[in-house]
């Protein structure tokens, strides 16, 4: 099983706050290990949105870094 069988299993059925806690945990941990999961869930992200939806992620990491 890959890391992203085993995420999408693990948080399967998920409710929206209790995958803000743990997304927000991971971010506040700065721990490397935490990249792929966010990773998995960014990608989920980006898969369910839209092109309008998609610029303005892309706008907000831009400014972010710069």
């Amino acid at each position: 099983m890959d890391i992203r069988q085993a995420l999408e299993q693990k948080l399967h059925g998920i409710k929206p706050d209790r995958l803000r806690a743990i997304i927000e945990d991971a971010i506040d941990a700065q721990e490397e290990k935490t990249l792929p999961g966010l990773g998995f869930l960014f990608e989920l992200l980006w898969q369910a949105s839209d092109d309008v939806e998609r610029k303005a992620v892309l706008e907000k990491i831009a400014g972010k870094l710069a």
